[in-house]
């Protein structure tokens, strides 16, 4: 049975949480789109339009409200939590209980169901990684083991050592010749991802809700012969102010230190990629071309789909030979949203 506009209206205006998930309101006058219950100021009826999912607001231009986060179903942080992953990452040392999670406004027990759904493990076990991951890196840096080990909130050297053994197979004191790749989920304007990255530059990012995500997570695992963990990296920071001022339309180029694994032909491959200007679309074909492959279309794009930079190598900018849409792994939705952002920057500069 479709709903009629007065009754959807009647829901917002009394947010009215039964339709989470039913609709969603997209606000003509502010181009925002919101869920049911969004406790942000409501507008005219006239001024707003009902869409069944947020995959349509966003093909229709519309961006998610920063009040409600309309996104949430695709894995987004909660601003509580998110706060809380700022204290962690701050200082790992801090052990935070219970009565302080409480003071950040949540409940202790949801905040442990959402750390086992979205990072498949505990909120205490979340704290140990950064808290081992802090100390790795102090002893990586020439610091003693006891030093690092107390530093970073261990309040026993065998509790440390432990801890050091369960994650990375050895003792504190082989550990200098140990490799990790720090992990972090960054919030976007098209939900969450995951990033990864070494000493040397970023090696994944994808979006969280990927298919394929935690297959690409063990094999650079296995690639880097490291161990994948929880964890604090300056480049984080650098990663996300780009990805927001591309998502604001501020940015055409990034400038982010890549260290991605591949063989020589896909490294080529996705070399090309790399050259496509922004908001302009190339075929596999002409892909090929470039490459002096013009029989090898599938190969080009079977090293294509193995891309694990999403965005920054822009294989969303590659169609099939017709210049219709190919598939993404990120959904065809989010390719269309990219397209569609780079379009109306290209037509604004000229």
């Amino acid at each position: 049975m479709k709903l009629s506009k007065e009754l959807m209206y009647d829901a917002i205006v009394r947010k009215d949480t039964t339709f989470e998930g039913v609709f969603f309101t997209a606000v003509k006058t502010t181009g925002i789109f919101c869920r049911p219950s969004c406790t942000a100021r409501k507008p005219k009826i006239e001024n707003v339009e009902f869409y069944t999912s947020t995959k349509e607001c966003i093909a229709k231009g519309f961006r998610p409200c920063k009040v409600c986060y309309p996104l949430e179903t695709l894995n987004y942080t909660p601003p509580e939590i998110q706060k809380i992953l700022d204290e962690i990452q701050s200082n790992p040392q801090n052990k935070i209980k219970d009565l302080d999670v409480e003071h950040f406004g949540l409940e202790p027990s949801f905040l442990r169901r959402w750390f086992i759904k979205n990072h498949g493990m505990t909120f205490h076990a979340f704290q140990r990684m950064y808290r081992i991951n802090s100390a790795f890196k102090k002893i990586q840096q020439g610091e003693t083991i006891t030093n690092s080990a107390f530093d970073s909130g261990y309040e026993s050297l065998s509790g440390f050592n432990d801890s050091f053994k369960n994650i990375f197979g050895v003792s504190p004191k082989n550990g200098i010749k140990q490799t990790i790749i720090d992990y972090k989920k960054i919030e976007t304007t098209l939900g969450t991802m995951v990033t990864c990255v070494t000493k040397n530059g970023l090696c994944l990012l994808e979006f969280a809700d990927n298919k394929m995500l935690e297959t690409e997570l063990e094999l650079i695992a296995k690639q880097y012969n490291a161990t994948i963990i929880q964890g604090q990296n300056p480049l984080f920071d650098e990663i996300e102010k780009q990805l927001n001022e591309y998502f604001e339309g501020q940015r055409t180029q990034f400038t982010i230190e890549l260290d991605i694994i591949g063989t020589d032909f896909q490294q080529k491959v996705w070399k090309t990629l790399q050259t496509i200007p922004y908001g302009e679309m190339r075929s596999c074909k002409e892909q090929a071309l470039l490459l002096n492959l013009s029989k090898s279309m599938r190969a080009v794009a079977n090293a294509n789909r193995k891309n694990r930079i999403a965005i920054i190598i822009p294989c969303h900018r590659i169609s099939d030979v017709d210049g219709k849409l190919t598939s993404y792994g990120g959904e065809i939705w989010r390719k269309e949203y990219l397209l569609n952002l780079e379009h109306k920057k290209n037509l604004y500069q000229k």
